[in-house]
């Protein structure tokens, strides 16, 4: 059984104020059990100031997370907070772990140097798997996401991860570190692994079907996260066909016209977003665009955003009910966000209300979501997703 606390704070320039808030909400001296770990999220002005580290450096356990540019917790929700989910427990261990640099092409090896560490650590028998992964990196252009994913499915054998890639609210996401131990990284991933009786549920909201404005086309050129040709026709032929062009040249219209790729493996489709276009007219994506996986173009706003995370709330709330749940981790990508105009904080208000007293959850905004798409007893098929509402529940 896992406890779950959560608390926040707005106090961002005052760390001994900080600190004596989050002691106050956690409460540790009665409510810590035998093995502990703290995942956090905050605005990066908390890492500036050194409020961030204060706090981390106060607990007795270690802490993992990333930047964020909005967040919440029960009864709270904002831009300018720091607030973490204390997971703890008698008989489920929490093994952290944080990789050497991601830079360079070394990612993948980086990733699993610090699995194993992390499973040697852990006191875990052969062959012993964990039953979760939580996962934390900073946005570096030059990586996909789905390397992160591809290697931790391959090294933990199909085990279920979750998590997240900062995100800030500046135009050059210049501050979006991972935060490991009370310290910020810009090249770094920071994981817990979960060993013990831990049986996750995840719920995904993307775009609803009815927003799909294209039909369906065929990857047939693409380098990496770079789309160049569909259906064998340059990509801006295929924007054109649809009247998206003059959306395509704009960073933020893009952002609004996510797409969902089909692997062509059996798997559900997967949200993803356009990030901008090269000088030659080819479409820069934010995760891997596989030749022959096919794709359709939805056209987001604000309704439909709230329209599926209230969808995906209520598979939640069945998950939830009759007490069952320990907590729920959410990630929303900064899209989402993006989409709701003025009223920034809707979709947090939305599962505030709707997850009232089901149990303690924490939610960030991301600048990608790392969340299976199924589960089954052959493993987990991990997936990065942009444009998405994730949910694990555990």
């Amino acid at each position: 059984m896992i406890r779950t606390l959560v608390a926040c704070t707005a106090e961002i320039d005052d760390a001994d104020q900080a600190v004596a808030e989050i002691a106050r909400q956690l409460d540790l001296k009665s409510s810590l059990l035998k093995s502990a770990v703290a995942i956090v999220a905050c605005h990066y002005e908390f890492v500036l100031s050194g409020v961030a580290k204060a706090i981390c450096g106060s607990l007795p356990f270690s802490t993992v997370g990333t930047i964020t540019s909005a967040q919440a917790v029960p009864g709270e929700c904002g831009g300018l907070l720091f607030t973490l989910m204390v997971l703890t427990s008698d008989d489920v261990e929490f093994a952290p772990g944080l990789t050497p640099s991601l830079l360079g092409g070394a990612s993948e090896q980086a990733i699993e140097q610090s699995y194993r560490d992390a499973v040697s650590a852990s006191g875990a028998g052969p062959g012993e798997r964990p039953a979760l992964i939580f996962a934390f990196a900073p946005f570096i252009i030059e990586n996909s996401g789905d390397t992160y994913v591809g290697a931790l499915t391959r090294l933990s054998g199909g085990v279920p991860c979750f998590g997240t890639l900062a995100v800030d609210d500046t135009n050059s996401f210049a501050n979006c570190f991972m935060l490991y131990d009370g310290e910020q990284y810009r090249d770094r991933m920071g994981m817990v692994l979960l060993f013990g009786d831990v049986s996750p549920q995840f719920c995904i909201a993307t775009i609803s079907e009815n927003k799909i404005v294209s039909d369906e086309a065929l990857v047939t050129k693409s380098a990496g996260h770079v789309l160049i040709d569909v259906n064998n026709r340059p990509v801006l032929d295929y924007f054109e066909k649809y009247g998206l062009t003059k959306a395509a040249e704009t960073q933020y219209a893009m952002t609004s016209l996510p797409f969902m790729l089909d692997y062509g493996d059996g798997t559900p489709p997967v949200s993803k977003v356009f990030i901008s276009l090269t000088p030659e007219g080819h479409a820069i994506c934010a995760s891997m665009m596989p030749e022959g996986a096919r794709m359709k173009i939805g056209v987001f706003d604000r309704d439909d955003v709230l329209l599926t995370t209230s969808g995906a709330i209520d598979s939640a709330s069945a998950c939830m009910a009759g007490g069952g749940a320990s907590g729920a981790l959410i990630y929303s990508c900064i899209s989402r966000n993006m989409t709701l105009g003025a009223n920034q904080t809707a979709e947090m208000e939305l599962v505030g209300d709707r997850l009232r007293g089901a149990a303690p959850y924490m939610m960030a905004y991301s600048g990608g979501e790392i969340c299976p798409t199924q589960v089954s007893g052959a493993g987990a098929v991990n997936r990065f997703h942009n444009n998405a509402f994730v949910m694990c529940i555990f």
